[in-house]
């Protein structure tokens, strides 16, 4: 270990920020939280004291200049920080500047300092607080005038809290997502640590994300990270706050609902597996989704089905016309259907509601139709994020998963490769749905590419589905020049034919339009 490994870290129980930290805060120093407007820096400087109380037994003191106590009480209650019986027994106390502000303000640079600094001294050492937060600098500072004269008096106060052996958190305004760290510009050269809250506006919906700027003499994670503010949970770091270790695979095989495809896969899907079914609209999807409720329901276990293309009438209709009644699967206690429009939530948001079904309901298996609708209101990497936080959750209790993505065009032989290439990589096995023109007709398709841990079918095999389901039948022979062979590479594993190949075969091609598009 180096000397900059060896800077002791004082952990913040912020949902994944640790990981980000490689452990937490450098201990015994001061780091500047900056963010703008609605970024969550009051909740980073009050869960950073909270956590250090509920985790650690740490007391805390909180120095408010803009909220008053009672406001702050007010506002953290739904995640469960007593703070107010925390006061009682001296494990948190607040230094309330709020008021003194607000009767100096008038007065340029009357705002005295020493006298904050030892109102502070004080509250620490009565209650031996070993963490404290400063939220917001902007309001102390905003009257005194002059570069050297700010950094003067920040660097007196920080000092001394440094001398006072606490590790402190102090958040700053800043007046741009991508400019400058702050809006006094002095902050980030007086305190050793610099963390930077964004909350940007992109195709008209925010997304909040943290970074490190600085950790002086040590290390940490680099870049932007994505977060979410749950009225429950707080400040969610994703999808870091999710990944951890696995002690072991599971090698019990649980059935899809669908004997041919078990057979095509191996002999059913592993009870930890995180399955990726893609393929154009009317292809299977979601009845592929619903036969595999529909296992989890004859076996005795519970399914979460979550779609976000249908409303639940749709849903139970199409499932009637297969011969399933979702009304009885869902009287029976086994299955939960959660039926929500992608635009009614962010991806982030989506999540913590699925895995707060998860965490409730405990099912055995999750069915997931469509993935690809998250594409409307969410950039690829949010999305990837999404799935990799989803997985780590599903694999952690060991959940049967069923996710389905849809392609851009009606019948293109290529998957969406914002999801479904990328997602393809997380997953444990991977099927791909399609249609082919054969002998003037539409046939469908099916191949089995990849099952991690287990030999599968290497044939695309035709299937039909009529009112009691998909059934899978013969391989489909000749189609290397039209499907292309099976490529992990290439855009949903299947490489497209070249004219050198042979081209297309007569009566056996895809269906296109003259112009080369998809026929929608």
């Amino acid at each position: 270990m180096t000397d900059t490994d060896a800077i002791p870290r004082i952990p913040t129980g912020i949902n994944g920020f640790d990981q980000i930290a490689l452990g937490g805060l450098p201990a015994g120093r001061s780091t500047l939280v900056a963010g703008t407007t609605g970024s969550g820096k009051t909740l980073f400087a009050i869960e950073f004291l909270a956590r250090g109380v509920q985790n650690h037994g740490d007391p805390g003191v909180f120095v408010t200049f803009e909220e008053d106590p009672d406001a702050i009480r007010t506002n953290v209650a739904s995640l469960g920080f007593p703070i107010a019986e925390w006061e009682a027994t001296g494990k948190w106390t607040f230094v309330d500047a709020s008021a003194d502000i607000a009767m100096e303000a008038a007065t340029i640079g009357a705002f005295d300092l020493g006298a904050l600094t030892v109102r502070i001294a004080h509250a620490v050492r009565r209650i031996g607080a070993r963490r404290v937060a400063l939220d917001s600098l902007g309001a102390v500072f905003g009257n005194l005038n002059g570069f050297g004269s700010l950094r003067h008096e920040l660097f007196r106060i920080v000092s001394a809290l440094d001398l006072l052996g606490v590790t402190t958190v102090i958040t700053s305004e800043r007046p741009e997502e991508y400019n400058s760290v702050s809006r006094l510009g002095v902050e980030e050269f007086v305190l050793d640590n610099v963390i930077i809250l964004r909350n940007v506006l992109r195709a008209e919906r925010r997304r909040r994300t943290v970074e490190i700027i600085k950790f002086r003499g040590t290390s940490h994670r680099t870049g932007e990270w994505l977060f979410t503010i749950s009225p429950r949970e707080g400040i969610v770091i994703m999808p870091l706050a999710f990944l951890r270790p696995r002690e072991r695979a599971s090698t019990e095989r649980v059935s899809s609902g669908n004997r041919d495809l078990d057979a095509m896969c191996g002999g059913g899907f592993f009870r930890d597996s995180i399955v990726l079914l893609t393929g154009p609209t009317g292809t299977g999807k979601t009845l592929t989704s619903l036969f595999f409720a529909a296992a989890a329901v004859r076996a005795g276990e519970r399914c979460l089905l979550q779609t976000f293309d249908e409303t639940r009438e749709q849903l139970a209709r199409n499932a009637a016309s297969w011969g399933l009644d979702l009304d009885a699967m869902e009287g029976s206690g086994l299955l939960r259907i959660v039926s929500e429009y992608p635009e009614v939530a962010s991806p982030e948001d989506h999540f913590l509601r699925i895995r707060r079904v998860i965490e409730e309901f405990g099912p055995s298996r999750v069915a997931i139709d469509t993935l690809s609708a998250l594409e409307r209101i969410v950039s690829s990497r949010a999305l990837l994020d999404f799935v990799i936080a989803l997985g780590a959750v599903l694999r952690h209790h060991e959940i049967t998963t069923l996710l389905t993505s849809a392609p851009t065009g009606r019948v293109t032989p290529t998957v969406t490769p914002a999801i479904a290439m990328e997602v393809a990589s997380l997953t444990d096995v991977t099927i791909l749905l399609r249609y082919v023109e054969t002998g003037g007709e539409i046939q469908r398709g099916i191949a089995v590419l990849q099952t991690r841990g287990s030999a599968h079918d290497h044939s695309i095999r035709r299937f039909e589905i009529d009112n009691t389901g998909m059934h899978i039948g013969d391989p489909m022979r000749g189609l290397s020049s039209v499907l292309g062979t099976v490529d992990p590479a290439a855009p949903g594993g299947l490489a497209q034919p070249s004219p050198q190949a042979g081209g297309e075969r007569p009566g056996e091609r895809d269906v296109r339009r003259p112009d080369g598009d998809a026929d929608g």
